[in-house]
């Protein structure tokens, strides 16, 4: 149930780099690194069926088997074989690595170690595409730009003339904000700690901002007197647990909701007082932005064929695989978005 891919794209996504810097979770070393990438099947193991060598595919972290009880609801897309797992550093199949020099083995990283010429991932993590679509562009839907824009438009849903807030205007939030501008949204409140950023965030969509540091008071105060009593809707994706709470009591009573993407501390905890879900507000988590990897993957692809989704802009810098270390600089110092590493270089 394995393909190998030739991966011709990846970008770098801040989760290599909180996993590089081993901060929060167990370190694994050697490792290989990358996770939003795209490629061509180069071959394929016993039992896959529903791929071919020449395929173009985006491999992903989470997967799809489409038998366990979360792939065959529509309300979920935790698949319970291939879900997530940061831990793990082998293939399930037979709990070995697939990389190795000179017979010691190097370790996976999320299923799919896409800084590498070559990978190998089970079939259940690839999603084949449309071979028309431009691979240096799509391969951003592998990860960030389907978290934030999925966390907007399958998760909080804003109606049409409604008003939304994001919280954490780095790529993940600012595919948020694209998703609440093609959701129709009036107003798009982008909240960052950074005012170099709302600049930038104006592309997305954004039509106002907010700097927490630039007030007295707490931000939701700050909101609600903007908005006549609250946003109605807000989706949190910096992984702070004061913005989720902010997020959370900023939302409108009655109809609010407010939708956690940023991954939290390991051992975060928050509390908030129980009478804003009383007062009928609604707070929502989501994973991958709610896509089904192999389902939904392929007809994101081809909405953005159909120019209704704007990936180029979120594409900022392009590096050989040379000097994939200048990605990470880049990251480092806060400069771009997403910066695509060329294979071939």
């Amino acid at each position: 149930m394995e393909v190998r891919l030739k991966i011709l794209y990846t970008s770098l996504c801040h989760t290599d780099v909180y996993f590089w810097e081993a901060k929060g979770q167990t370190p694994v070393f050697p490792r290989i690194l990358g996770h939003e990438a795209a490629g061509i099947v180069e071959s394929v193991g016993e039992g896959v069926k529903k791929l071919a060598p020449g395929d173009h595919v985006l491999p992903v972290f989470t997967g799809e088997c489409k038998e366990c009880a979360h792939c065959k609801s529509e309300e979920s897309n935790m698949c319970e074989l291939l879900r997530i797992n940061p831990d793990r550093k082998v293939m399930i199949g037979d709990g070995q690595a697939r990389f190795s020099v000179n017979g010691q083995p190097i370790y996976h990283f999320l299923g799919t170690s896409t800084f590498s010429e070559y990978t190998v991932v089970h079939s259940g993590c690839v999603a084949k595409i449309n071979p028309e679509a431009p691979l240096d562009k799509v391969c951003v839907l592998s990860c960030g730009f389907c978290t934030g824009f999925g966390a907007t438009v399958n998760v909080a849903k804003p109606k049409k003339g409604s008003t939304v807030a994001i919280f954490g205007l780095g790529a993940v939030g600012l595919a948020a904000a694209e998703g609440a501008r093609v959701a129709g949204a009036s107003r798009i409140i982008g909240i960052d700690l950074n005012s170099n950023r709302f600049e930038t965030a104006k592309k997305f969509g954004c039509t106002e901002f907010v700097n927490p540091l630039e007030h007295s008071k707490p931000v939701q105060e700050v909101l609600a007197e903007m908005t006549n009593g609250g946003v109605d809707r807000a989706v949190e994706c910096t992984g702070n647990i004061n913005a989720m709470i902010q997020a959370l009591e900023s939302v409108h009573d009655g109809w609010g909701v407010a939708v956690l993407v940023g991954v939290p501390h390991k051992d975060a905890e928050f509390k908030t007082h129980p009478i804003h879900f009383l007062n009928e507000k609604t707070l929502k988590g989501t994973f991958y932005g709610h896509y089904k990897p192999r389902t939904d993957l392929p007809v994101v692809v081809e909405q953005y064929l159909k120019g209704e989704l704007e990936l180029e802009k979120f594409i900022t810098h392009s590096v050989p695989f040379s000097e994939i270390n200048k990605a990470f600089e880049l990251m480092l110092a806060g400069q771009g978005l997403r910066c695509i590493i060329r294979m071939d270089g």
